[in-house]
């Protein structure tokens, strides 16, 4: 089974310069041109057969667009939602900082989620879908660089805690895939869709 994991469109918290995690803020419009390019790269060279999707707006239209371009049934979860910020969401970055010294046990935001907990639950959701994709070749999750990251970590079976990051851009795409030889990284954190002419 092949997965290709897809970052959101650029969102108004962007242009706000705010702390996004679960505050729900839409697509700009280039964000929406953004997801149109991605949707039409993935029709021609790799469509899904299915897709799962964070409820957030700004994922969860991203899908939609995808969704309505690939011509395939999307499935909104919230555990696929980005991390649980608590009181961050939504406030200045140029007032409230991200606490980058954080522990792993605490809570982001005071009554967010801890790092541990975030990457419980992203590979509680990743263990879900699996199980619920088997019949699939190919399935699209559509998410936040947050938990595709949680994805990426659970799909590499690596430790909660360690040292490697996982980028991804506006509409990023990266492609995974189980095989007979086991696990393969085909790219990550693709962008060529805005290479394109119109």
């Amino acid at each position: 089974m092949q997965i290709l994991l897809i970052r959101h469109g650029q969102s108004e918290a962007d242009i706000l310069n705010v702390h996004e995690g679960k505050a729900d803020f839409p697509l700009t419009e280039e964000g929406r041109e953004q997801a149109r390019r991605m949707a039409a790269r993935v029709l021609e060279q790799f469509p899904p057969d299915f897709i799962w999707a964070s409820t957030l707006k700004r994922a969860s239209e991203t899908a939609s667009i995808l969704a309505d371009t690939v011509g395939c049934p999307v499935q909104y979860i919230p555990e696929l939602q980005e991390h649980n910020n608590g009181d961050l969401a939504g406030k200045p970055l140029e007032e409230v900082p991200f606490p980058w010294g954080i522990l792993p046990h605490e809570k982001l935001g005071g009554d967010g989620e801890s790092k541990i907990e975030f990457r419980a639950r992203g590979e509680q959701i990743y263990s879900a879908i699996r199980h619920l994709s088997t019949s699939y070749k190919r399935i699209a999750i559509v998410s936040h660089g947050g938990m595709i990251s949680r994805i990426i970590e659970s799909f590499l079976q690596l430790p909660v805690l360690h040292d490697i990051y996982f980028g991804t851009g506006d509409t990023g795409i990266h492609l995974l895939e189980y095989n007979e030889y086991g696990r393969l990284i085909h790219f990550t954190n693709s962008t060529t869709h805005f290479d394109r002419m119109d």
